[in-house]
């Protein structure tokens, strides 16, 4: 039976999936089981962070796995103190603590979870507990039910009504917009510093600030979902440092690069104080949320690696390097496909102009270079109908990006009308 057969029959079909089956990688590239080379511009999606099967990455993970791979959280795991430490002291750089999660939609679900929390220890002056978030059309949280319902995409809601009560969307990069919608019930403000599966859109820096001076005002949450944007991906260890440096978030959100493609997921929340008796990190305490996997052994000692490459390779002077190397191509070409090219760092979208370009009835742009791209040797993938994302590792060569450029301009060419 074929791998395709197998996943006919077996699997549930979840996903639109190309037709590719992985063999094995290295660095920048991956072979699938027909011995063919790609140059991976999408490592599974903003995963691989330090490129396929980094030799650090590797070893950390053969000697854990030799020692402990898991043991209960009712425990100190060492490994995981050791990760919290590094989080709060080298990445984040402000007081907090860390939970430790499998994936980026649980750790979003914390977020949620931590909102509703601050919102019965400060209730509104009706003294009725504060329940609303406020997140973002064109977001993306995860398809957990909690998740999912803070995602601003109806697509992606549809069919699971009733999602979580209390969630209310505001306009990505609209301060007006957001103002609109707080009332004595909401509790905090949850976004993307750059929207990935929404379509690569940065926020700015003035609303970001402006957020940050609103949660002020009226005594709300503001947390970061991370997931796809933080560990360097936007060229500094946090993703919100690379719009708005200034600002102190309460809480943020982790996953995919942060595990170089071992599952690992996190959520940091501030020691600030919420009253002169109470800190905010203490509002998930005993019995408030707990995960049996996350934050074992195995994972914490693959993170700590990735973590500790990304630090000592100094990736995120790379990472700047090549989002300059890109954009002065892309400047250069004034190709008429390419509309815009949003982002930063190495999360970048190339906006198509449909019109543009020819492709089959019942695909969109995005998918139909991301399928000629694939032929020609290179894996990227879309971000809505007309964007497409790079998502290389944050390790990617001067030259790697010089190839990647040269398949885009020739699939370009390719499908021109």
């Amino acid at each position: 039976m074929t791998t395709h057969d197998q996943f006919t029959n077996y699997v549930l079909p979840t996903y639109g999936r190309f037709p590719i089956v992985p063999d094995k990688a290295q660095g920048t590239h991956l072979w699938d089981s027909e011995g063919n080379k790609y140059l991976d511009f999408c490592t599974g999606i903003a995963v691989c962070s330090i490129g396929h099967c980094h030799p650090r990455l590797t070893q950390a993970i053969q000697e854990q796995a030799s020692k402990l791979m898991h043991c209960s959280n009712l425990y100190e795991i060492a490994e995981q103190g050791e990760l919290a430490q590094t989080i709060v002291e080298d990445f984040v750089k402000i007081p907090g603590k860390i939970f430790f999660a499998n994936s980026g939609a649980e750790a979003n679900e914390g977020l949620v979870k931590l909102a509703r929390k601050f919102g019965h220890t400060k209730p509104a002056a009706s003294g009725e507990a504060r329940h609303e978030i406020i997140t973002f059309g064109n977001s993306f949280h995860g398809r957990t039910m909690g998740s999912l319902s803070a995602t601003g995409q109806p697509a992606i809601q549809q069919g699971f009504a009733p999602i979580l009560e209390g969630m209310q969307y505001a306009e990505f990069n609209h301060l007006e917009s957001v103002k609109a919608l707080i009332s004595d019930k909401t509790a905090a403000i949850l976004l993307e510093p750059v929207q990935g599966e929404g379509g690569v859109n940065p926020a700015n820096a003035e609303f970001l600030n402006g957020l940050a001076a609103l949660c002020k005002e009226h005594d709300l949450l503001l947390m970061f979902d991370e997931v796809q944007a933080g560990f360097g991906r936007l060229g500094e260890d946090m993703a919100w440092r690379a719009i708005a440096p200034e600002l102190e978030p309460d809480a943020i959100s982790w996953a995919k690069g942060m595990g170089g493609g071992f599952p690992i997921g996190a959520f940091w929340i501030s020691d600030r104080r919420i009253d002169p008796d109470t800190t905010l990190s203490s509002q998930l305490g005993p019995k408030t949320h707990g995960s049996t996997y996350g934050g074992n052994p195995l994972a914490c000692a693959a993170s700590l690696a990735v973590l500790a490459e990304i630090k000592e390779a100094g990736l995120c002077d790379n990472v700047k390097a090549r989002e300059a190397q890109i954009r002065s191509a892309i400047e250069s070409w004034n190709h008429p496909a390419i509309s815009e090219l949003r982002g930063k760092g190495l999360l970048l979208g190339f906006g198509l102009n449909p019109e543009a370009l020819t492709f089959p009835y019942g695909q969109t742009s995005a998918l139909a270079l991301v399928l000629k791209l694939t032929e020609l040797g290179l894996l990227t993938v879309p971000a809505g109908a007309d964007t497409l994302r790079w998502l290389p590792p944050l390790n990617v060569t001067e030259e790697e990006v010089d190839q990647a450029l040269a398949l885009l301009k020739q699939a370009l060419e390719a499908l021109s009308a």
